[in-house]
């Protein structure tokens, strides 16, 4: 059995943003589960990796690929792990300077992750104070191509 270490974690996280979904197959297993929070359009679960990938090209589309997890901290338990991570990112079509809960994010994200044979096979998001609201604002509905419907 691989072990849950703080390094396996930050690998993950780096195979993630790799998009090699063989790298990634290595740290998530086919039968992932995850949570993203909120009331907004991609809130609820996702039921497998092919699910979860496309949520994460989602964020990608959805922000000009500007969208980052930045790894501050890692807790590890015998078959689980929990990190906060800072998330950043624009709108696609957002101007650079905005502040907009609609258009910018930047604040910590909990996430915390059930391991098994040395995949994770469940995720959950969680938010912080005001950053929930936040949260909501910056994903609510957008069109299927990617442009707000209303701000």
């Amino acid at each position: 059995m691989t072990e849950v270490t703080r390094e396996r974690v930050r690998e993950a996280y780096a195979a993630l943003g790799s998009g090699d979904r063989a790298r990634i197959l290595e740290y998530y297993s086919e039968d992932l589960r995850w949570l993203v929070p909120g009331n907004h359009p991609l809130a609820g679960w996702y039921e497998s990796l092919d699910a979860f990938l496309e949520l994460m090209g989602q964020t990608h589309k959805l922000t000009g690929g500007t969208f980052r997890m930045d790894l501050e901290a890692v807790l590890v338990g015998e078959d689980c792990s929990a990190d906060v991570c800072r998330n950043v990112a624009l709108r696609a079509g957002a101007a650079d300077a905005s502040g907009s809960p609609y258009e910018r994010m930047d604040y910590p994200v909990f996430h915390f992750m059930r391991w098994q044979g040395g995949r994770i096979v469940e995720g959950r998001d969680g938010l912080f104070g005001d950053s929930a609201t936040a949260f909501s604002q910056f994903w609510a509905p957008f069109a299927p191509d990617g442009t707000r419907r209303d701000r």
